[in-house]
């Protein structure tokens, strides 16, 4: 990858990696997304395991969660999937692994080498330096302890739960990453679920007529915990301190960390199964109040809190502010939250055209992006059911579901039509899991995507960008902690447009995906100008940045004295 380092008088790190110019674009050949699923070519022959093959309890519904991290700094994404156990023995399953990344988009299982020995059920994982040594760490959620790998920046890492304090016992979900007190080092919000036992499972239940597993309706809902950062990795619970221990104890699925008023500090959304959510407010000084039900946030239209799993930010209506989508539960919708600013969220799903379409699928992993590089941002959703007893006859719903691509026009989400581009669209899986990034150095986004019992998948996508400049932006706090910008704003203005972008940690479902800002120029753009709200409300401006043809360019960040 071809890099260089402008040196102008502002010294914050911005990484920018650029397409070097369009491909040769067949009108006739080319559909309008041209995603490939690679298959054994990129290397990850691998199964998410999560209890049997045959979904018998709650405990294996979710599968693992996958992670994008660049262990090793060259450059590119490499992968960490966080995998299960089974319920004859929860404590020794495949193992949770790592994959580096050829910086092509193959991958090699690196884990024995990487130090890693992570065999217990693991649900979830979260990516971002929490000692401050410059190298990206691990946080891995599980069925219990969680667990905390620090990366020794020699290709290794080391098992550092005990010292960090950060070993929580119960079912771990999501978690996510900020800078909430604004003193330069990553704290940690950990999303719990629900108390189980695989020996004592609930009794067996009916849904619309047939009998299904029980759960989580009659299970006790757990807290979810907070973590305080106090320096070098070292972490204390400050769940009630902070004011996050203020909500209900849920049953808490995923969590997503940004900016969500534009404020300068770092909020937390948080997903709940068959409850509202909830939205705490950060103050910037690592205390937080939740207001989920007063902004609109906690639930749907109709007020009913709904089943969340999967959540995706962006600036949906242009206004400059983080829009959020929910996926659901079958026979219910997906929820697109517009926010209005003024501190206050305003259900849009049906006049963005994402409601009645998504009633038949049960949504997982989903995001945002620029799939197309016609200047907007488009939305993927992956989908599959809980029950394997679900069918269109017994419950409206299959049990294997294909995923949803949605392209964006104007003011409203258009259904790809599955036979307009590659046989991936149509296809039928059980998929939980997602991350997206530019995994093969052509600064478009590709996708990974985990089933649960099924093969990790890797998306390529093809699409030429035609007349279109695809640019990734990558933040670096150097000499902070937060060396990825984790709660940032940045808003780029080129050839007369402005495109708003958040770095934000967690989303998807239980997964980490790349830590970049992307977007497509429109032809002709030779220059942008960048401004960044860096978390705790510092902001840096970038006048008519130059855009040549390298892949990489870096740019040290602002020093104030």
């Amino acid at each position: 990858m071809k890099t260089s380092c402008i040196q102008p008088a502002l010294l914050a790190t911005l990484l920018v990696t650029a397409c070097t110019g369009p491909r040769e674009e067949s009108a006739e050949s080319t559909p309008p997304f041209d995603f490939r699923e690679v298959g054994e070519a990129s290397g990850l022959t691998t199964v998410m395991a999560c209890g049997g093959e045959n979904l018998r309890q709650i405990l294996e519904t979710n599968g693992g969660g996958l992670g994008l991290i660049d262990y090793d700094k060259d450059m590119d994404l490499d992968l960490f999937i966080a995998n299960g156990a089974t319920l004859e023995d929860p404590t020794a399953g495949p193992g949770s692994s790592l994959w580096n990344n050829d910086g092509h988009g193959r991958f090699s299982r690196v884990t024995q080498q990487a130090g890693i020995h992570l065999d217990h059920w693991a649900m979830g994982v979260t990516v971002g330096d929490v000692d401050g040594n410059g190298w990206d760490d691990l946080y891995v959620t599980c069925w219990g302890p969680n667990v905390l790998l620090l990366n020794r920046g020699d290709g290794t890492f080391m098992d550092a739960t005990e010292q960090a304090g950060v070993g929580d016992e119960r079912w771990g979900t999501g978690a996510v990453l900020g800078d909430f007190d604004a003193d330069g080092d990553l704290d940690l919000y950990c999303v719990n679920y629900l108390a189980f036992d695989p020996g004592a499972p609930p009794p067996r239940v009916r849904h619309k007529t047939v009998e299904v597993m029980g759960g989580p309706h009659g299970l006790p809902p757990q807290d979810d915990v907070y973590y305080e950062n106090t320096g070098g990795g070292i972490f204390r619970d400050r769940t009630l301190a902070s004011g996050c221990g203020s909500a209900q104890p849920s049953y808490g699925l995923n969590a997503i960390a940004a900016d969500l008023d534009n404020d300068g500090h770092t909020d937390i959304y948080v997903g709940n199964d068959s409850m509202a959510n909830y939205l705490f407010r950060g103050h910037g000084d690592g205390t937080f109040e939740e207001i989920g039900q007063q902004t609109g946030a906690a639930s749907n239209i109709d007020g009913s809190g709904q089943a969340t799993m999967g959540i995706a930010l962006a600036d949906v209506n242009g206004n400059g502010y983080p829009d959020l989508l929910s996926t659901n539960f079958a026979n219910d919708t997906n929820t697109l939250h517009l926010n209005t600013g003024r501190s206050f969220f305003d259900d849009h799903t049906r006049q963005w055209g994402l409601g009645i379409i998504s009633r038949p699928f049960l949504g997982w992993s989903c995001g945002f992006f620029d799939f197309d590089h016609d200047g907007d941002e488009d939305l993927l959703l992956f989908n599959g059911h809980v029950y394997p007893e679900a069918s269109m006859d017994a419950m409206d719903s299959n049990y294997r579901q294909p995923p949803l691509l949605f392209e964006r026009r104007e003011e409203r989400f258009h259904r790809v039509d599955p036979d307009a581009t590659s046989s991936w669209l149509s296809q039928e899986h059980v998929d939980r899991t997602a991350v997206f990034g530019d995994l093969d150095g052509d600064a478009d986004i590709d996708v990974i995507i985990g089933e649960r019992w099924g093969p990790v998948r890797m998306l390529r996508n093809e699409n030429p960008p035609g007349a279109a400049r695809p640019v990734l932006i990558a933040l670096e706090d150097t000499g902070r902690g937060n060396h990825r910008g984790i709660g940032s704003r940045i808003v780029i203005r080129a050839c007369r447009q402005t495109w708003t972008r958040w770095i934000v940690s967690g989303g998807g479902f239980q997964s980490s995906s790349a830590h970049h800002a992307h977007l497509a120029l429109p032809a002709g753009c030779t220059t942008m100008t960048v401004d960044i709200t860096w978390p705790g409300g510092e902001t840096q401006h970038l006048e008519d940045l130059q855009l040549g043809e390298e892949l990489l360019v870096r740019i040290p960040r602002q020093v104030r004295e």
